[in-house]
This record gives structure tokens, C-alpha cells and sequence, in this order.
């Protein structure tokens, strides 16, 4: 039997960078504490709007304006919670766009996730 002594509470949270890689140029949105060097990237929504992101900070938002915020505004709902609920779960959604270009128009296409996380480029 284990004393109650020796059980600890798990009071960590352990947090993750969200990124993707952009759609027209398939090139991993790095973040701005990578050491790799940040790009302008464009992000678009199904109405015409664009937010313009250049030094990315690793954590979804895009000129002020966070990723999964606008993934669930873009659905029909409101809380940032609700976006990544859409973004991770089955349910079919429309999507924000990320691009380098800002010639690009939104496509009812998801943006593919970065396997490295915008940081872990191995140099």
C-alpha cells in the first residue's frame, strides 16, 4: 500500500507550440523562439479577412487574432476551447487558411499540422 505521503498531485501543466505548415508553400510555420528565421504568413477566412502574423510567437495567434478562435467562429461558435474541440475531434468543420502569400483565397481546406511544432528543427 502507498502512504498518502508519498502521492503528489500533478500541478504541472506541460505545454506544447501550435503549428502548421502553410498551404501554398508547405513550409513549417516556425516560431519566433526556434532560432530559425520567422516569415510573414496570412491567415484567411471563409468571409475574405486576413490577419498578418510576422514574427510568430508558437501559440495559434495570427496578427492578434487566435487560429482556433476563429476555427470555432467560423463554425458557429464561440470559445477558443470549442475550436480545438472542432480541430481534434470528428465532427466536420470549415477551417482558416495559412498561407505566405497573400495573393491566396480561402479553400475549404485545413491547414496540415508541423510534426516539429514550429521549434524542433535539430540545429
Amino acid at each position: 500500500m502507498v502512504s498518502k505521503a508519498a502521492i503528489k498531485p500533478l500541478n504541472k501543466v506541460v505545454m506544447g507550440f501550435f503549428s502548421w505548415k502553410t498551404q501554398d508553400t508547405n513550409r513549417s510555420i516556425c516560431n519566433n523562439a526556434s532560432g530559425a528565421k520567422t516569415f510573414t504568413v496570412y491567415m484567411m477566412d471563409n468571409k475574405g479577412n486576413v490577419w498578418v502574423e510576422d514574427d510568430y510567437e508558437g501559440y495559434g495567434v495570427f496578427g492578434g487574432k487566435d487560429f482556433y478562435e476563429l476555427l470555432a467562429e467560423m463554425n458557429g461558435k464561440s470559445t477558443r476551447d470549442e475550436g480545438i474541440d472542432l480541430a481534434f475531434g470528428d465532427e466536420a468543420f470549415i477551417s482558416p487558411n495559412l498561407y505566405e502569400s497573400s495573393f491566396e483565397v480561402w479553400k475549404n481546406r485545413s491547414p496540415e499540422d508541423c510534426e516539429l511544432q514550429g521549434y524542433f528543427y535539430g540545429y
